[in-house]
């Protein structure tokens, strides 16, 4: 986490959340795309991951587990990698980061855009 910049609660509660949320789509997003996909998946030339129905995880946990088929199965991760995550909640968190740096930036005149953009 970055070092507290003066603020108050409510302030540092909201980008802590925020924060957060960010930490969380970035593992959940992936996470929810190779659980919903029903192909190999190309790891940017270097390796491929098996789809995850043909994993030994995936009878176990789903079909036993569950007592799902697949693409039972899918549907709730299509629904939160793409209608949930993907088409809401990714831009919310993006545009509440955008806005809070030009808050920063521009009303409060702190170092908060400059930190994040040179690190300085």
């Amino acid at each position: 986490m970055p070092k507290e910049e003066p603020g108050s609660k409510l302030a540092h509660l909201a980008a802590h959340l925020g924060h957060y949320a960010l930490y969380a789509v970035i593992i959940v997003m992936p996470i929810t795309g190779y659980l919903g996909t029903g192909s190999d998946i190309n790891y940017f030339f270097m390796f491929e991951l098996p789809k995850f129905e043909s994993t030994m995880l995936y009878q176990p946990l789903v079909e036993n587990g569950l007592g799902m088929t697949f693409s039972d199965f899918e549907k709730p991760m299509d629904f939160i990698h793409k209608d949930l995550l993907g088409a809401w909640i990714v831009w919310l968190l993006i545009l509440g980061h955008v806005l809070a740096a030009l808050y920063h930036h521009f009303v409060k005149n702190d170092r908060t855009l400059k930190k994040m953009t040179t690190g300085k």
